[in-house]
């Protein structure tokens, strides 16, 4: 599903990112950790398509993200900081809207049934402005599984949210990784790491300090590692 090759992101003389090379394969839960500064922001948005690499190769699901880009973002989902939320538009417009980017047939049908899975539906015609932030964070998490992506990209998306919706995005990831889709989830709560990751990427100073399994029965050893490179 991803295939990096010597991946580097350089603002002036800083690089961000620096030489990463990766393979993901598809149906993979991928932790992404690493300090504040170390780069994993940078990283997953050059996953995500929202910068350009100074150097090196990336290929989304075999596509060559630099030649078209467009196609392979189709491809994937992306929850961020920003809820990329419309406040005056309704529950129901605002999904309306991203399913016609991304091509969802039977959008109609589809927006509703997103609503009913983070418990929204009752308020599809209210205005986003009047939400409170609890369920602005549950139609964002809508937003980002509207489109059935192969690849999620999650960026810190556990930081904020409310009780409610921390439950139901660790639920609908954990679904959707049994249904065989990619997940990358860059966050600094490593448990959370512990518990949905397959595999761990941990980031030092933009190079990868450690790429290998996460190991839930051995807790104790992966926060020791954690710790090594990013405590």
């Amino acid at each position: 599903m991803i295939q990096a090759k010597n991946l580097s992101k350089l603002y002036g003389d800083l690089p961000a990112v620096q030489n990463v090379s990766l393979h993901v394969p598809p149906g993979e839960f991928l932790g992404l950790l690493g300090r504040n500064g170390a780069g994993k922001t940078t990283l997953l948005k050059l996953l995500a398509l929202l910068t350009r690499p100074s150097f090196g190769t990336l290929r989304i699901a075999g596509i060559d993200a630099g030649a078209d880009g467009s196609l392979a973002r189709r491809r994937m989902g992306l929850l961020g900081h920003n809820s990329f939320l419309y406040d005056d538009l309704t529950a129901e417009e605002n999904l309306l809207f991203y399913a016609s980017l991304y091509g969802v047939p039977d959008a109609r049908r589809a927006c509703q049934t997103t609503l009913e899975s983070v418990g929204l539906a009752p308020f599809a015609r209210e205005l986003t402005r009047n939400f409170s932030r609890g369920m602005k964070q549950r139609l964002s998490i809508g937003r980002l599984f509207l489109h059935g992506p192969d690849l999620l990209l999650l960026d810190e998306p556990f930081t904020g949210l409310d009780d409610r919706a921390s439950a139901l995005l660790e639920t609908l990831l954990q679904e959707r990784h049994r249904q065989g889709k990619t997940v990358v989830l860059c966050t600094h709560q490593l448990e959370f790491a512990l518990k949905l990751a397959s595999r761990l990427l941990i980031l030092e100073r933009g190079k990868v300090a450690y790429l290998g399994p996460n190991r839930p029965d051995q807790p104790d050893q992966m926060r020791k590692l954690y710790l090594q490179f990013a405590g």
